[in-house]
């Protein structure tokens, strides 16, 4: 099989002039920006009851999207940073970004799994209503629609209200706890470390002779490494039998054959954030990450969606049509899995070909 590698006219390979930890400083201090503003639109939007529904949702957003790239970069960059700082700022940032993340996470689980009931039973989905978001700390969920129970059969229609009923109450408590997070000490230390980031970022004292592209680089070239041990040739047909030799193991635990593909998308996302570091807030776009990223993504998304299905399908005393529901839905999210990786492999090994 040809060798994974970016292409050469990655801005990595090839950026003009010499970065150094002043750019490096410069790009967290606007991303340390970047989440104050949204914490400022997270509580004014909150606290206005003029406010639209969408402004917590979309400063919440913001406040992720700025913390897992100040994160990142403190991961990629670590030797050009104090350490006894960025290793304490560290897990508090995966923390924050984790937590703010949970109900954005259980809301689009049960949308995927509501629709896939609906897609394997041939009912119609109800459409969203026109302006609805994804419900996130600050502002009242908004709920997926009710399915028409009447299009389903009873086992689907009782596994799809199972779902609702888990989902749901993990959404609501998800809720709970991000504004519970937002409301902490905890919070109010990130916050204050970050207010201070936006003025000074604790450089080592070689930080502004040292070259940025040797560590972005590294972080391409892990990303390579672990794209290279995944199975490509195993995943090489829409739908691989394999995945689902776990499929009833009284084992709650994640599918075994999903992990590596989980720390791709983690390494592609921190290569993705180390190009911005070099080439600005707005690199470049590359068709390619792109592409791979969506892939990723669906396949972390239809991987927890089958776990859900599993556990739900552990639940003590269901009828039996609801299992099998619950299992065929399994399985489907096991197929959707599978076409996820059978696209990240056609996009990855099309510019291996092309190079």
């Amino acid at each position: 099989m040809a060798q994974q590698h970016l292409e050469p006219t990655d801005p990595l390979a090839g950026h003009a002039g010499t970065l150094t930890g002043d750019a490096l400083a410069g790009y967290l201090r606007s991303q340390a920006t970047e989440f104050l503003r949204a914490l400022r639109q997270h509580r004014e939007s909150g606290g206005a009851s003029a406010a639209s529904a969408d402004d917590p949702v979309d400063a919440a957003r913001a406040l992720r999207r700025s913390v897992r790239r100040i994160s990142a970069s403190l991961h990629t960059f670590r030797p050009l940073l104090d350490p006894d700082w960025s290793e304490s700022l560290r897990p508090e940032l995966a923390w924050l970004s984790g937590t703010l993340g949970m109900e954005h996470a259980y809301e689009s689980r049960l949308e995927r799994l509501l629709l896939a009931l609906h897609r394997l039973s041939g009912a119609v989905f109800p459409a969203q209503p026109a302006g609805a978001a994804v419900g996130t700390a600050g502002s009242p969920a908004h709920p997926v629609p009710a399915p028409d129970r009447g299009n389903l059969t009873v086992g689907a229609a009782k596994a799809g209200a199972l779902l609702d009923r888990q989902l749901t109450l993990a959404r609501t408590r998800a809720h709970s706890t991000a504004l519970q997070a937002l409301g902490s000490s905890r919070f109010h230390a990130v916050a204050d470390h970050i207010a201070v980031l936006a003025s000074e970022v604790p450089l080592t004292k070689t930080a502004v002779t040292t070259d940025l592209h040797p560590m972005a680089t590294a972080a391409q070239e892990r990303l390579d490494d672990a794209v290279t041990a995944l199975p490509l040739v195993t995943a090489g047909h829409p739908y691989n039998a394999e995945a689902l030799i776990h499929g009833l193991s009284p084992d709650p635990s994640p599918h075994p054959q999903d992990a590596p593909w989980h720390q791709v998308r983690l390494l592609l996302r921190l290569h993705r954030y180390a190009r911005e570091v070099l080439c600005g807030s707005n690199p470049p776009v590359e068709l390619r990450l792109l592409t791979a990223g969506e892939a990723l993504d669906r396949h972390r998304d239809a991987s927890e969606a089958a776990a859900a299905a599993a556990a739900a399908a552990r639940t003590p005393r269901i009828a039996p049509a609801t299992a099998y529901a619950l299992g065929v839905l399994h399985a489907d999210q096991r197929h959707e899995v599978e076409a996820a990786r059978f696209t990240f492999q056609q996009c990855w090994q099309k510019q291996a070909v092309s190079t």
